[in-house]
Order: C-alpha cells, then sequence, then structure tokens
C-alpha cells in the first residue's frame, strides 16, 4: 500500500497516512483519462451555433429567369446554397454535444487521476484544515507553510465555506469537497492538498 507523509497546517510532517492500493495505487490508464476529459469538455459546450437551410432564408420563391433561352446556367431560387446570401448546405444546429461514459470508466478515471498524483509526489496530506476566518492571507499561510507555489486543488471531506471564500481570490487555487473532485480539475493542477478525513472519505467512495 502506498504511504505518503501526514502535515500539519504548519508544514511539520507528523507522521504518514496509509493509502489505499485500490483508489491510489494503480497504475494510471491514460486512455481512459483522456476520455473522460473529453467527456467532460464535451458536456460543458453550449451548442447554441445556428445556421440557415436553403428553405429557412428569406425570400428566393420566383424563379430568378427562364429555364433556356439566356445562355447561362439554369437557376431556380436565389437562395440556392451557390448563390451570395443562399441558404447553408449542411448548417450547423443547436444540439448537444456531451456523453456519458459507463460508471465503472468514470471510477477508473478518478483511480488513474489520484494515482498519478501519488506517483508524481504531488499529493499532499493535511491531519486537519481549519481557519479562523475567511481571509485570502490565512490561506496564502498555509500554502508557504507547505512550499506550494504551483497551482493548488484543495480538497475537504465536507464543504466548508471559510476555506472556499478564504481560497477563491488566489489565482490557480481551488478549494471543493470530495463530490467536487472531477477529472479535469485533478490534472489542471499541479498539487493536490488533501485533508486525512477526504482521503477516508474518498476511499469509502471510490472503493
Amino acid at each position: 500500500m502506498p504511504k505518503v507523509q501526514l502535515f500539519n497546517m504548519q508544514g511539520a510532517s507528523v507522521g504518514e497516512i496509509e493509502l489505499s492500493e485500490s483508489v491510489f495505487g494503480i497504475t494510471p490508464n491514460t486512455y481512459v483519462l483522456h476520455s473522460a476529459v473529453v467527456s467532460q469538455l464535451a458536456s460543458t459546450r453550449r451548442g447554441t451555433q445556428s445556421a440557415l437551410l436553403r428553405g429557412e432564408v428569406r425570400g428566393g420563391g420566383r424563379k430568378p429567369w427562364r429555364q433556356k433561352g439566356t445562355g447561362r446556367a439554369r437557376s431556380g431560387s436565389s437562395r440556392s446554397p451557390v448563390w451570395r446570401g443562399g441558404g447553408v448546405v449542411f448548417a450547423p444546429k443547436p444540439r448537444k454535444y456531451g456523453f456519458k461514459l459507463p460508471k465503472k470508466v468514470r471510477r477508473l478515471a478518478l483511480h488513474s487521476a489520484l494515482s498519478s498524483k501519488v506517483m508524481e509526489q504531488q499529493l499532499i496530506v493535511l491531519d486537519t484544515l481549519s481557519l479562523g476566518e475567511a481571509k485570502t492571507r490565512e490561506m496564502v499561510k498555509v500554502l508557504k507553510a507547505l512550499q506550494i507555489s504551483k497551482k493548488a486543488m484543495i480538497v475537504m471531506d465536507d464543504l466548508d465555506e471559510v476555506v472556499v471564500r478564504s481560497a477563491r481570490n488566489l489565482e490557480g487555487v481551488k478549494a471543493t469537497d470530495v463530490a467536487g473532485m472531477n477529472i479535469v480539475d485533478l490534472l489542471q493542477h499541479d498539487v493536490l492538498v488533501m485533508t486525512k478525513a477526504a482521503v477516508t472519505k474518498t476511499e469509502e467512495v471510490l472503493a
């Protein structure tokens, strides 16, 4: 079973914690990670693009000129796609781009993302995370004590509004709970900071 150091808010090591092999110790599956990222990003697309087909363009009901005798190519409508101002061939219409992955695949993707953080030594586990007041400087003190200068994702067992409000003004820092973890955020942030309670809850949920 993988082991990582357990730190307090002052950045001092207070012991070790064993992690679940099935959640934090597997070999990351890059194909599944890619599929999960594509699925999540696709679901965020608005899909509002739209253009008019030739039957939806206003006008063009009259034949521009007679069929024969003019020396010009025959034409039935000024709203043909080959005319300026005409309709669009295979015009895009509003639609949803999102697609769902099987539950087991989504779970494997989370296992792979968490395991990659452990393998790359990008996981920091805190014994507890509690701030006295919702101040950005309080969160800055904790990050400096942990020697975090890159983008960091902070995960708690339950959402703590004081911690969330303290972190939201810091560029590249995001605070959430176990239920709010997702593949894109895990991969976009360089460091994953989890409380000991969040690790336990994650292992229970993803076991």
